[in-house]
């Protein structure tokens, strides 16, 4: 079956790689510039969310304050995990995500049943609880997922509220994932996107085992 993805300067390939969902309408968009930008303030009140009308959904939701609570390779994992358990729980289709120290982006289908934002609400609630619970009492010989600073207790381990942008056509669901691979390397985190386990390159690239396969959407 093939993989929709167009790769960039990071793998080579002769094949184009898009996947084209039926159903799609011309719809919002947004400069990744733009996007950078407002991802440094707090979430606001009153965004508009846009559901069923057939689109993916590229979602942005962040850790309190901007605090990397994701920043260990643990604290990784577990999200993964839970992310793959919701997912079929939920039923939505996922087509890339990556996740960063301190925030997460999914490129993702409407649910099965409740919306997106029923979605997030039980994912960020799961891992959230499991942290804190690994926080008190790590098993025995297991590494402790700790928060940033000892001192702090934040009262949350999420922000509230996501961001979320339709995605209806090719174009856009191409510069998604480029934007998401290539978001470790330029916070320098690491030189190449096979270096950062925790993202949906590794899917697209065929390279090795990945945590996460990938919906492959044909129209």
């Amino acid at each position: 079956m093939k993989r929709g993805y167009q790769f960039n300067r990071f793998c080579q390939s002769t094949e184009k790689r898009v996947p084209h969902p039926r159903g799609w309408r011309v719809g919002l968009g947004v400069s990744e510039s733009y996007f950078s930008r407002i991802l440094v303030s707090a979430m606001p009140a009153g965004l508009k969310r846009y559901y069923d009308r057939g689109d993916l959904h590229f979602v942005t939701f962040s850790c309190y304050r901007r605090l990397p609570f994701l920043k260990t390779s643990g604290a990784r994992n577990l999200f993964v995990r839970e992310l793959a358990r919701v997912r079929r729980e939920y039923g939505f289709l996922l087509l890339g995500y990556v996740v960063m120290p301190e925030h997460v982006h999914l490129l993702m289908g409407e649910p099965r049943r409740g919306t997106p934002s029923t979605v997030l609400q039980m994912l960020k609630q799961r891992v959230s609880r499991k942290m804190r619970k690994n926080r008190r009492s790590p098993p025995q010989g297991q590494l402790r997922l700790n928060f940033p600073d000892p001192g702090e207790n934040p009262r949350s381990f999420w922000q509230a509220r996501f961001y979320d942008f339709n995605v209806n056509t090719k174009r856009k669901i191409a510069e998604k994932l480029e934007y998401m691979h290539e978001n470790p390397i330029s916070r320098g985190l690491v030189a190449h996107p096979k270096d950062w386990p925790w993202s949906s390159w590794g899917f697209y690239a065929r390279v090795g085992e990945v945590l996460l396969s990938m919906d492959v959407v044909q129209g």
